[in-house]
Protein backbone atom coordinates (compact mmCIF):
# COMPACT_ATOMS: atom_id res chain seq x y z
CA UNK A 1 0.00 0.00 0.00
CA UNK A 2 2.95 2.15 -0.10
CA UNK A 3 1.67 3.81 -3.95
CA UNK A 4 -1.13 4.28 -2.06
CA UNK A 5 0.16 6.55 -0.01
CA UNK A 6 2.79 8.26 -2.53
CA UNK A 7 -0.02 9.10 -5.17
CA UNK A 8 -1.37 12.16 -3.60
CA UNK A 9 2.11 13.31 -3.47
CA UNK A 10 3.18 11.80 -7.15
CA UNK A 11 -0.25 13.63 -8.08
CA UNK A 12 0.34 17.42 -6.94
CA UNK A 13 3.90 17.02 -8.68
CA UNK A 14 2.07 15.73 -11.57
CA UNK A 15 -0.28 18.76 -12.46
CA UNK A 16 0.40 19.07 -15.72
CA UNK A 17 1.59 16.61 -17.76
CA UNK A 18 3.57 17.12 -21.02
CA UNK A 19 3.48 14.50 -23.57
CA UNK A 20 6.69 13.78 -25.86
CA UNK A 21 4.82 13.66 -29.04
CA UNK A 22 1.94 16.11 -29.23
CA UNK A 23 3.61 18.54 -26.78
CA UNK A 24 -0.21 19.14 -25.28
CA UNK A 25 -0.15 19.92 -22.12
CA UNK A 26 -2.64 17.73 -20.30
CA UNK A 27 -4.09 19.53 -16.70
CA UNK A 28 -5.74 16.73 -14.58
CA UNK A 29 -7.96 17.34 -11.60
CA UNK A 30 -7.25 17.61 -8.19
CA UNK A 31 -10.07 15.65 -7.05
CA UNK A 32 -9.80 14.74 -3.31
CA UNK A 33 -12.01 11.50 -3.69
CA UNK A 34 -9.70 10.13 -6.03
CA UNK A 35 -8.02 6.85 -4.34
CA UNK A 36 -5.70 4.62 -6.61
CA UNK A 37 -4.37 1.07 -5.37
CA UNK A 38 -2.55 -1.55 -6.64
CA UNK A 39 -3.42 -4.98 -5.73
CA UNK A 40 -1.81 -8.86 -7.32
CA UNK A 41 -0.91 -7.07 -10.91
CA UNK A 42 -4.30 -5.00 -10.76
CA UNK A 43 -4.23 -0.95 -10.57
CA UNK A 44 -7.29 -0.03 -9.08
CA UNK A 45 -8.71 3.83 -9.16
CA UNK A 46 -11.98 4.60 -7.31
CA UNK A 47 -13.45 8.05 -7.29
CA UNK A 48 -17.05 9.23 -7.38
CA UNK A 49 -17.03 11.54 -10.10
CA UNK A 50 -19.73 10.82 -13.23
CA UNK A 51 -18.78 8.40 -16.18
CA UNK A 52 -17.96 11.06 -18.13
CA UNK A 53 -15.19 12.38 -16.07
CA UNK A 54 -14.28 8.88 -16.02
CA UNK A 55 -13.91 8.55 -19.11
CA UNK A 56 -11.53 12.12 -19.70
CA UNK A 57 -9.53 10.10 -16.37
CA UNK A 58 -9.01 7.05 -18.87
CA UNK A 59 -8.05 9.04 -21.58
CA UNK A 60 -5.42 10.73 -19.54
CA UNK A 61 -3.89 7.72 -17.84
CA UNK A 62 -3.83 5.80 -21.42
CA UNK A 63 -1.99 8.69 -22.78
CA UNK A 64 0.24 9.08 -19.56
CA UNK A 65 1.26 5.49 -19.41
CA UNK A 66 1.75 5.40 -23.45
CA UNK A 67 3.88 8.51 -23.76
CA UNK A 68 5.69 8.61 -20.42
CA UNK A 69 6.20 5.03 -19.49
CA UNK A 70 6.72 3.50 -23.28
CA UNK A 71 4.23 1.00 -22.43
CA UNK A 72 2.03 0.41 -25.43
CA UNK A 73 -1.59 0.16 -23.66
CA UNK A 74 -5.12 -0.49 -25.38
CA UNK A 75 -7.60 1.88 -23.73
CA UNK A 76 -10.18 -0.97 -24.04
CA UNK A 77 -8.59 -2.84 -21.64
CA UNK A 78 -9.43 -0.57 -19.06
CA UNK A 79 -13.05 -0.89 -17.50
CA UNK A 80 -15.25 1.57 -15.85
CA UNK A 81 -17.44 -0.38 -13.78
CA UNK A 82 -20.15 2.01 -12.18
CA UNK A 83 -20.19 0.51 -8.55
CA UNK A 84 -24.48 0.33 -8.44
CA UNK A 85 -24.37 -2.05 -11.25
CA UNK A 86 -21.04 -4.31 -9.96
CA UNK A 87 -19.50 -5.59 -7.16
CA UNK A 88 -15.97 -4.97 -6.35
CA UNK A 89 -13.84 -7.88 -4.85
CA UNK A 90 -10.76 -6.41 -3.15
CA UNK A 91 -8.51 -7.77 -0.20
CA UNK A 92 -11.09 -10.34 0.60
CA UNK A 93 -14.36 -7.67 0.52
CA UNK A 94 -16.51 -8.03 -1.72
CA UNK A 95 -17.90 -4.14 -1.71
CA UNK A 96 -21.76 -3.00 -3.37
CA UNK A 97 -23.81 -0.24 -3.51
CA UNK A 98 -27.34 -1.65 -2.37
CA UNK A 99 -30.37 0.56 -2.06
CA UNK A 100 -31.69 0.35 1.31
CA UNK A 101 -35.71 1.64 1.60
CA UNK A 102 -36.42 3.79 4.55
CA UNK A 103 -39.58 4.78 5.68
CA UNK A 104 -40.16 8.34 6.80
CA UNK A 105 -43.72 9.03 8.23
CA UNK A 106 -44.77 12.96 8.55
CA UNK A 107 -48.65 13.94 10.31
CA UNK A 108 -50.13 16.76 7.88
CA UNK A 109 -53.00 18.01 10.13
CA UNK A 110 -55.41 14.75 10.77
CA UNK A 111 -54.00 13.22 7.64
CA UNK A 112 -51.26 10.77 7.47
CA UNK A 113 -49.26 10.23 4.93
CA UNK A 114 -46.33 7.69 4.14
CA UNK A 115 -43.24 8.99 1.91
CA UNK A 116 -40.62 6.22 0.41
CA UNK A 117 -37.02 6.84 -0.01
CA UNK A 118 -34.46 4.93 -0.72
CA UNK A 119 -31.04 5.69 0.69
CA UNK A 120 -27.85 4.42 -1.00
CA UNK A 121 -25.39 2.79 1.09
CA UNK A 122 -21.76 1.38 1.19
CA UNK A 123 -21.91 -2.10 1.89
CA UNK A 124 -18.89 -4.29 2.41
CA UNK A 125 -19.40 -8.04 2.71
CA UNK A 126 -17.15 -11.00 3.73
CA UNK A 127 -16.57 -14.04 2.33
CA UNK A 128 -16.85 -16.64 4.75
CA UNK A 129 -16.03 -19.50 2.59
CA UNK A 130 -12.50 -18.33 1.51
CA UNK A 131 -12.00 -17.90 5.29
CA UNK A 132 -13.57 -21.57 5.93
CA UNK A 133 -11.10 -22.84 3.59
CA UNK A 134 -8.20 -21.40 4.93
CA UNK A 135 -9.11 -23.19 8.16
CA UNK A 136 -9.68 -26.34 6.40
CA UNK A 137 -6.25 -25.90 4.87
CA UNK A 138 -4.69 -25.61 8.54
CA UNK A 139 -6.81 -28.59 9.28
CA UNK A 140 -8.99 -26.66 12.00
CA UNK A 141 -11.89 -27.90 10.22
CA UNK A 142 -13.07 -29.38 6.94
CA UNK A 143 -14.84 -27.88 4.18
CA UNK A 144 -17.92 -27.66 5.63
CA UNK A 145 -16.81 -25.38 8.69
CA UNK A 146 -17.93 -28.51 11.18
CA UNK A 147 -14.31 -28.83 13.54
CA UNK A 148 -12.17 -31.72 12.69
CA UNK A 149 -11.76 -34.43 15.58
CA UNK A 150 -8.93 -33.85 18.09
CA UNK A 151 -6.73 -36.91 17.07
CA UNK A 152 -5.76 -34.99 14.12
CA UNK A 153 -4.63 -32.41 16.48
CA UNK A 154 -2.56 -35.25 18.25
CA UNK A 155 0.32 -34.64 16.35
CA UNK A 156 0.78 -31.10 16.92
CA UNK A 157 2.79 -29.77 19.50
CA UNK A 158 1.13 -26.95 21.47
CA UNK A 159 3.23 -24.35 20.36
CA UNK A 160 2.78 -25.27 17.05
CA UNK A 161 -1.69 -25.38 17.15
CA UNK A 162 -0.85 -22.06 18.95
CA UNK A 163 1.12 -20.93 16.18
CA UNK A 164 -1.27 -21.94 13.62
CA UNK A 165 -4.18 -20.33 15.63
CA UNK A 166 -2.51 -17.33 16.04
CA UNK A 167 -1.49 -17.22 12.18
CA UNK A 168 -5.27 -17.31 11.07
CA UNK A 169 -6.13 -14.52 13.66
CA UNK A 170 -3.34 -12.48 12.36
CA UNK A 171 -4.65 -12.80 9.27
CA UNK A 172 -8.40 -12.39 10.03
CA UNK A 173 -7.71 -9.10 11.45
CA UNK A 174 -5.57 -7.49 8.69
CA UNK A 175 -7.96 -7.94 6.08
CA UNK A 176 -11.43 -7.63 8.06
CA UNK A 177 -10.98 -4.78 10.64
CA UNK A 178 -12.40 -2.15 8.72
CA UNK A 179 -15.54 -4.69 7.99
CA UNK A 180 -19.15 -3.15 9.27
CA UNK A 181 -19.90 -6.78 8.75
CA UNK A 182 -18.21 -8.58 11.71
CA UNK A 183 -20.95 -10.06 13.22
CA UNK A 184 -20.73 -13.00 10.08
CA UNK A 185 -16.83 -13.94 11.34
CA UNK A 186 -18.35 -14.74 14.72
CA UNK A 187 -19.88 -18.44 12.57
CA UNK A 188 -15.78 -19.44 12.89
Amino acid sequence: FLEQLYFYGKKERLLEVVSKDFRVSLWLFTDPFMHYVRYQGKSILVSKDTPLLMNKWKSYLVNFWQYHFDLWFYSGRVYINQVFNHSLDFVGYRSSVRLNPAMVRGQMLENSFLINNTIKKWNTLIPIISLIRSLAKAKFCNLLGHPVSKPVWSDLSDSDMIDRFGYICRNLSHYYSGSSKKKSLYRI
